[in-house]
């Protein structure tokens, strides 16, 4: 098996699992990394499935719960986040939720979101949230692992299969972001 550290970055860098900095940089800058609060991060997570589907030549297909406590889950249909073993037979998760995304954060010519302002990365969403809880499914397994404020609180921790694939990301964002219906 190839080492963890060895396995080809093209996202996310997968030899860090979280990059605090990062992290409290987003949180810092709300104005410049989630600019119209919620209505942003959702477009953040809305765009994965977007990914997804052009990846896979595919119409993207997710599905938006609002939940009654502010927070919002969206769950694409799509292959799931890159998860793979590594030299010690640890499943190891893309680290998509606690690391910047290598393609746009510091981008000055990253791609526009429907709102008009930069793609940044699910990283800014985790950040901008009190929790967010990741569930992923793929073929080889599926897992879910909850974040509060960036950073992992739990291990990555396998569920029953049940034969789908795809992702579900359920955030509750912070206070200090406006709703996102006012």
């Amino acid at each position: 098996m190839t080492p963890r550290a060895d396995w080809i970055n093209t996202t996310h860098d997968w030899a860090a699992s979280v990059d605090h900095e990062h992290l409290e940089l987003v949180r810092a800058k709300p104005e410049l990394y989630a600019p119209g609060g919620v209505l942003h991060l959702l477009l953040e997570v809305l765009a994965y499935p977007g990914d997804e589907a052009e990846s896979t030549g595919r119409r993207p297909e997710c599905s938006v719960e609002l939940h009654a406590d502010g927070s919002i889950a969206v769950t694409d249909y799509g292959r799931g986040t890159d998860t793979r073993v590594d030299e010690h037979g640890n499943v190891v998760k893309k680290p998509v939720m606690a690391t910047k995304d290598l393609r746009f954060f510091e981008d000055p010519e990253a791609p526009l979101l429907p709102d008009g302002h930069p793609r940044r990365g699910m990283s800014v969403v985790a950040a901008s949230s009190e929790w967010l809880v990741h569930t992923n499914r793929r073929t080889n397994g599926s897992w879910t692992q909850r974040y509060e404020l960036g950073v992992p609180v739990t291990d990555l921790e396998p569920i029953p299969t049940d034969g789908t694939t795809g992702t579900t990301v359920h955030f509750l964002p912070l206070p200090h972001l406006a709703p996102l219906f006012g």
